[in-house]
């Protein structure tokens, strides 16, 4: 069985309503190999990490960055996990109010030393989420879930 870790923090709601739509995708009765584990940023940890196979990381965009609270995570688990940690597959989904390209490239960034290897384009969705965008980050979802299951991550 491989693990799928989703870690994500929401204020508006808006990226909770993207994770939510990521974790159905992930959980899709079509992948049967794959745990998922799904926390806040505030409750997610290094024996998070080591639990994973893959990773899910979402938020929204404040002040062209990242949240605090991801970060929040981010720091809380580099130095704990640094060396010890094989490379995660993960991907990225963005509530942004701007363009989300700064929270990307800043999470793109820490990931590097982590190391995070990401294997899908990241989902950045403006304002308040349609219909196509809960899909896109489904389709996020099943996507590295099914990699997970197939073997190919």
């Amino acid at each position: 069985m491989k693990h799928l870790l989703i870690v994500h923090h929401s204020k508006t709601g808006n990226t909770t309503n993207l994770a939510r739509a990521v974790h159905a995708g992930a959980t899709d009765p079509a992948v049967t190999g794959v745990a998922v584990r799904w926390l806040t940023a505030a409750r997610a940890g290094p024996a998070d990490l080591y639990w994973a196979n893959g990773l899910l990381l979402g938020t929204p965009e404040n002040f062209g960055y990242m949240s605090g609270a991801m970060k929040d995570f981010l720091d809380r688990t580099f130095y704990e996990v640094e060396g010890r940690l094989p490379p995660l597959p993960f991907a990225i989904f963005v509530s942004a109010g701007n363009d989300g390209s700064g929270a990307v490239r800043a999470i793109q960034r820490i990931g590097n030393g982590y190391p995070f290897v990401e294997v899908q384009a990241p989902v950045i969705v403006r304002g308040t989420p349609a219909t196509a965008d809960l899909a896109r980050c489904r389709e996020l979802g099943l996507a590295l879930a099914a990699g997970l299951d197939a073997g190919i991550y």
